[in-house]
């Protein structure tokens, strides 16, 4: 019983209703979760830098065994002196010596620290950026398979309604064939028609499949028929919102190129350690235990790292090639913007067009029909005119697809949100 109720409704379940539901599938897929992974991998890179200001501290413990008698930590000449003359006093040195202490280093002014800091904070907004995008592509590419899904499934109605008009056909025919008033030709180019249809309708049925696929693919959910879609709103032209994720890693890369310049400059740290030792002293074997610490600053001051001027320029050359990059994009996506919004008018023209023609064209084929049953036209041109209002069906309906692509794309390329665009 289980089994039969499972079978029931987790198809039920896998099929989205509407196009929000695809787009809420979308974002808990792979691609989605890798551009949020790579936002937070930014994050980290960013307290990572910042984690540089803290101190850093180290525990230690050790044994050391030497083979001369050395001491467990600096002692004062004058002090050192008493030590030699009354012999019963433990002197610290020894051959074997445990140590057990702490130490600590802390960066009091590293400049590239604060920038190599912000550098991370532009890469992850570039990483935020992408991430964007890419659901906007992905959402563009649905909506778009979806579109050319209600297509074909309207073509396939188109050639349903002809083959019911060929069936009705065929049946007049074949009582005039029967009767000898007609050729037994014209029976065999209504049965060719016939199978054109059928050729056709298997035709749709595998782009169909294709693009589940491609929906499948993005958002896990299997169609088994397109989802209904209206257009809330058209695109906004404005900035190439699709520039703002290498626009950010630009800003990134001219920040490193300042951080890598920035490792050149003096660095200011403390630093500061204590150190416990225990030993037998070599001069009269008995246990000693000492306490040594020192606490300082250190000012640090490159003057030449040729290595730091390589990375120097390897930055500089990153930054150019992103800028190239971005240049060559811009060109790009302002010459496709162009492109697009300038069909978008000859589409409107276009649908506009064909429904005008589709009406007409239904027109002919109604009298064509009487004018065939009365054998006043020829079997050839009876099925022009059924071919020609499925053909000019077949352009209404892909016009209507390629202007919801169009409409999609120009979204992409400015960065606008689909989710408020369709529903």
């Amino acid at each position: 019983m289980k089994k039969i109720v499972l079978a029931v409704v987790l198809p039920w379940l896998l099929q989205a209703q509407s196009i929000p539901e695809l787009f809420d599938a979308l974002k808990s897929q792979a691609q989605v979760k890798a551009d949020t992974m790579m936002v937070k991998k930014s994050a980290m890179q960013k307290k990572m830098a910042t984690s540089l200001l803290y101190p850093k501290v180290d525990l230690f413990a050790s044994y050391d065994n030497y083979n001369e008698a050395t001491g467990m930590l600096p002692v004062p000449p004058n002090q050192l002196l008493d030590m030699v003359q009354d012999q019963s006093v433990a002197q610290p040195f020894s051959n074997e010596i445990y140590r057990a202490g702490g130490k600590f280093t802390m960066p009091l002014f590293v400049k590239s620290i604060y920038t190599t800091a912000k550098k991370a904070e532009a890469m992850q907004r570039s990483a935020k950026a992408k991430k964007r995008i890419n659901i906007l592509k992905n959402e563009a590419v649905i909506v778009g398979a979806n579109a050319n899904f209600l297509y074909l499934v309207e073509l396939q109605k188109a050639l349903d309604a002809k083959e019911r008009s060929l069936l009705a056909t065929k049946e007049t025919v074949e009582i005039k064939v029967n009767n000898g008033r007609s050729p037994a030709s014209a029976l065999y180019k209504i049965n060719d028609a016939l199978h054109e249809i059928a050729i056709a309708k298997n035709n749709i049925e595998l782009q169909k499949k294709k693009l589940i696929s491609s929906i499948e693919s993005l958002t896990g959910v299997t169609l088994q028929e397109p989802v209904s879609m209206e257009a809330m709103a058209s695109y906004t032209k404005g900035n190439l919102g699709s520039l703002k994720p290498l626009q950010e890693k630009i800003k990134a890369n001219r920040v490193e190129v300042k951080a890598q310049k920035e490792k050149l400059y003096p660095a200011v740290y403390a630093h500061g350690s204590y150190t416990f030792s225990s030993a037998k002293a070599y001069n009269n074997g008995k246990d000693v235990n000492e306490e040594y610490g020192d606490v300082g600053l250190v000012i640090n001051v490159p003057l030449l790292d040729m290595h730091q001027y390589e990375s120097i320029d390897l930055a500089k050359i990153e930054l150019q090639s992103s800028e190239v990059e971005l240049q060559k994009l811009r060109q790009e996506l302002i010459a496709e913007a162009a492109m697009l919004e300038n069909s978008l008018p000859l589409l409107q023209n276009s649908q506009k067009l064909y429904k005008e023609s589709v009406a007409d064209k239904e027109q002919l084929l109604t009298i064509a029909k009487v004018s065939y049953k009365s054998g006043r036209m020829s079997t050839e041109e009876y099925l022009r005119y059924e071919d020609a209002v499925v053909s000019q069906k077949a352009n209404l309906y892909k016009t209507e697809a390629t202007k919801w692509q169009t409409v999609m794309q120009l979204a992409v390329i400015y960065g606008n949100n689909i989710e408020e665009m369709v529903k």
